[in-house]
């Protein structure tokens, strides 16, 4: 039988010329946040705002498709995660972990990096790498100072290790469930595809910590003891988060052959918490979600759709795809060093959400966008290591170490953007080296098409 494919070719015309200012003034007033100091989230709902008012004045977007823009399973993911770290907190949980780990390493100021790390990794895959770093960079420099070193070399390790490892899994970036949900891919496959990838990258960064900081990690000091009894102080709720959690990954696991969302599933098990642990206060809990968070992502989207329905991404596109299919790989690599540049100067959010439609309509153009999504979710999340500013992560590492550097009068432990240039960029670019070299001799397993490619259940 034969097919004959239908090819549109996009004009440039009014729509796309107003969204494309809409677009780009909304990005630029959110990068540049830190000069005009008015909230990111304030400028995105704006930015949305007037999307949808002047779609429909030119007639090519209006609320319902605003609505449908969407991706509501972004959103409840995002949302009853943050809700149940939240209830997680107060059970003590993280602070009895972080002692221990402190116990374990015995003073081994690199032992101590790296399990500090590995903690914040792991826990990364599953909960948000932001809310993570916030637990556990409290708790770092408690441990420092009583151990009487400087926290910074644990600070950056935490930040670059989360933002690395989180990349390996469906939820473990945001970015990650976004692309995961605009491509269909689910938990297994997405592990299965970037976990030995994020590994060998992970790994690479553990080895480049040692080298960065082997001035810091050769001072000797006095082993200290951690008291860990009583430290937990809710046991039940802990107990039943850490059940919720359990059952969430084993759904996430499930979710393809279930046929149950990712966002889902998190709902699922944020409802179990909030059901058997009689101790959560329902408001209080709810009052801890980031709700600035979830109307930023809403409002990308928003802008996004409008930008999509104004045809210019497809229009944009028709310029990308003959590249992409005269040379698939080298345009995979282009994408996987673009995005993380772009991604260390910018947050890699709004990116995402730009390129995730683009490279949505390849498929439709008769290009495999599969090795498009790899490369995509592996260059936004490696390049959040590049700057002080790459992820939201790393901001906070940042903001935590300049109020203890005031507090203890000391500009030494003090994470400054010129620091941060000289560790994290070096971790930055190994990382995408070793990409590159595994993705140019595996690019056939990350071209395969997922219904060919799908691990065993």
């Amino acid at each position: 039988m034969n097919h004959t494919e239908t090819v549109h070719t996009y004009v440039w015309n009014n729509s796309m010329l107003v969204s494309a200012c809409i677009l780009v003034i909304t990005f630029a007033m959110i990068f540049a946040e830190d000069i005009h100091k008015i909230h990111r989230t304030k400028i995105a709902l704006a930015g949305a705002i007037v999307m949808i008012l002047v779609g429909q004045v030119f007639g090519f977007y209006n609320q319902h498709q605003a609505v449908a823009a969407i991706d509501w399973n972004v959103i409840f993911l995002l949302g009853a995660m943050m809700t149940i770290v939240a209830i997680m907190i107060p059970t003590g949980g993280f602070d009895w972990l972080a002692y221990v780990i402190a116990n374990w390493s015995k003073g081994r100021l690199y032992i101590l990096l790296i399990t500090l790390g590995t903690a914040v990794t792991l826990i990364s895959l599953i909960l948000d790498n932001v809310t993570t770093v916030v637990i556990f960079g409290a708790l770092t420099i408690f441990i420092c100072r009583a151990l009487s070193v400087n926290p910074i070399p644990y600070l950056l390790a935490e930040a670059l290790l989360s933002d690395t490892g989180g990349v390996a899994t469906l939820v473990g970036d945001p970015p990650n469930i976004m692309i995961g949900s605009a491509a269909g891919i689910d938990f297994n496959t997405f592990i299965y595809h970037m976990g030995d990838i994020v590994l060998l990258c992970w790994l690479s960064v553990i080895v480049l910590l040692k080298f960065l900081f082997r001035k810091e990690l050769a001072v000797k000091n006095e082993v200290a003891t951690f008291r860990t009894d009583g430290i937990i102080k809710d046991p039940e709720t802990l107990r039943w988060a850490l059940i919720s959690l359990g059952i969430i990954i084993f759904l996430f696991t499930q979710h393809a052959r279930l046929h149950l969302e990712a966002g889902l599933v998190a709902m699922i098990g944020f409802s179990l918490v909030l059901i058997l642990a009689r101790k959560v206060d329902i408001e209080k809990s709810l009052k801890e979600v980031e709700l600035p968070i979830l109307l930023f992502f809403i409002s990308l989207f928003v802008v996004v759709g409008g930008v999509e329905h104004s045809h210019l991404l497809s229009w944009l596109g028709q310029y990308i795809v003959p590249f992409a299919k005269s040379d698939p790989l080298m345009a995979c690599l282009l994408l996987l060093w673009g995005s993380a540049i772009i991604s260390a100067a910018i947050d890699n959010i709004p990116f995402t959400v730009a390129m995730i439609p683009i490279i949505s309509s390849m498929e439709a153009q008769g290009v495999n966008p599969m090795p498009f999504w790899w490369c995509l979710a592996l260059g936004v999340g490696l390049g959040g290591n590049g700057t002080h500013i790459g992820s939201t992560a790393n901001v906070y590492i940042v903001s935590i170490s300049e109020r203890v550097a005031k507090e203890l009068d000391n500009p030494e432990y003090r994470i400054t953007p010129s620091l941060w240039f000289k560790k994290g960029t070096p971790a930055m670019l190994l990382t995408l080296i070793v990409a590159t070299v595994v993705l140019y001799f595996f690019f056939d397993f990350y071209s395969t098409p997922l219904s060919m490619h799908l691990p065993p259940h």
